[in-house]
């Protein structure tokens, strides 16, 4: 299995965009498997000759005869998900930061009321012809150009976010949601009305994430997990722990024995 993570070559996207990758399997088709755990990233994968079956903490995918595409977003996960790849794979995947998919796609609330991995289905309708015509180039950095040319091509520069932008970097400091409600004058329903309209999920699970992922880049395996519980805001050891097990369900010390945590994508392969 060849995977390459692309950083945007477009420094406007790079605003939106964390990467993005091509993941091809030309050889056997011999059975693939891992898991990954939860981010705040919106995830948009496109799968070529491809029959993909979303469960809630399984994804299958398996070849078909056809030519069609196979889209799916993934926006909201609290588990970890075992993604199953079974034969020829070819798929390209992005990874929008949070809120950045925002400014391409309008009709985001419609996907978000399915509250689970669902099909990608933007308001442009020529997404899926695009990326059939992608995938048919054979030079990667022809295909890169044409990836990014395409979400430039999506772009709607008067979104105004910076509310939300606000109320995330409040999130992220460790303010509570009735103080981040008060700061701003708004009532903490309409504060979470708000967030999940925008971002698919609530404030809090999205605090919780990203002090969890922030543990993630920042362990480089030489600090213990007492200095990683102060640096990032939990209230104590005991409390970074019941966190980890709830979104990785192993404990901390296991989890970064089995994970490389150096890769842009931290996968646990089976």
């Amino acid at each position: 299995m060849e995977l390459h993570f692309y950083t945007p070559e477009s420094d406007i996207l790079k605003q939106y965009i964390e990467g993005y990758y091509f993941l091809s399997d030309f050889g056997t088709g011999a059975s693939k498997e891992y898991t990954t755990f939860p981010n705040n990233y919106c995830i948009v994968t496109v799968n070529l000759n491809s029959e993909v079956k979303l469960d809630i903490n399984h994804i299958s995918i398996e070849p078909t005869d056809n030519s069609e595409l196979n889209t799916s977003f993934a926006y909201r996960y609290k588990k970890p998900i075992n993604v199953h790849y079974r034969g020829v794979i070819k798929e390209i995947t992005v990874y929008f930061r949070p809120l950045g998919i925002n400014y391409f796609v309008d009709n985001l609330e419609t996907m978000f009321s399915q509250k689970k991995m669902t099909e990608f289905i933007p308001q442009f309708s020529d997404f899926k012809d695009e990326m059939h015509k992608i995938f048919n180039i054979d030079n990667r950095l022809l295909q890169i150009d044409a990836l990014e040319d395409y979400w430039l091509s999506k772009m709607m520069m008067m979104k105004d976010l910076e509310l939300l932008k606000s109320i995330l970097s409040d999130a992220e400091s460790n303010l509570k949601v009735e103080d981040i409600a008060k700061k701003h004058h708004i009532s903490r329903k309409h504060l979470n009305n708000v967030v999940q309209k925008n971002l698919g999920k609530p404030l809090s699970e999205y605090r919780k994430i990203f002090r969890f992922r922030n543990v993630i880049n920042n362990y480089q395996g030489l600090k213990s997990l007492t200095e990683l519980c102060y640096e990032h805001l939990f209230f104590d050891q005991s409390h970074l722990i019941k966190d980890f097990k709830s979104l990785t369900e192993i404990n901390p010390n296991l989890f970064f024995k089995n994970v490389n945590t150096a890769n842009k994508n931290v996968w646990l392969f089976i």
